[in-house]
């Protein structure tokens, strides 16, 4: 009874703009984790370092308003102006092949996946400090001061979320593989769960 394999998990990692997601999603691919990482669709536009495809699938609103009709979007949400969605199909392929399926999802994301997927695995990623998160912020040289503003007020707002979440992770500078150990830690004690989550979609 002890050789069946553990359930795939569905993992969904979140936080505030500039805390770092991305660099962590990037080094936990580069590092060869055996997960489906499932690119977000997004309507806005493209950042100069920045790879259609792979960072993001970037639509037309009106490309982005049909797969809302069509269904092909498991969760959908308007953050800065911009539209962003999870993908159905390539999620539920994955768990229906036993893959465990890592999501990166904006915290209002978080909110709508829980209602439809509550027995994903929620980790929040969060920085030591709000000044570092500013500082962050103003060293990607890609907002306007106005929108730099609003993302920092915004950060605020979406740390006082953390009871939506399951985990909890800082990502303090230069210790991207510090953040990367304690998110292999929690996926570990999941698999050991006595109660298997169960992921159905």
């Amino acid at each position: 009874m002890f050789d069946l394999p553990p359930s795939p998990l569905l993992i969904v990692i979140s936080g505030p703009s500039g805390v770092g997601k991305d660099a962590v999603l990037d080094r936990m691919k580069q590092a060869g984790y055996p997960f489906t990482f499932v690119t977000t669709v997004t309507t806005r536009a493209k950042r100069a370092q920045e790879k259609d495809g792979l960072d993001y699938h970037f639509v037309s609103d009106e490309v982005f308003r049909r797969m809302i009709d069509g269904e092909e979007l498991l969760e959908w949400a308007n953050v800065y102006g911009c539209w962003y969605g999870v993908p159905r199909q390539p999620v539920k392929q994955a768990l229906a092949d036993g893959r465990d399926v890592v999501l990166k999802v904006d915290v209002q994301g978080v909110a709508n996946i829980k209602k439809i997927l509550p027995e994903a695995v929620f980790i929040f990623l969060v920085p030591p400090s709000m000044v570092e998160l500013s500082a962050r912020l103003e060293q990607r040289c890609s907002e306007s001061p106005a929108n730099l503003a609003l993302r920092s007020k915004t950060a605020g707002d979406e740390l006082k979320r953390l009871p939506l979440f399951d985990y909890v992770v800082v990502n303090r500078r230069g210790e991207i593989d510090r953040a990367l150990a304690q998110i292999e830690a929690i996926i570990t004690a999941e698999k050991c769960r006595v109660k298997p989550r169960e992921i159905t979609l």
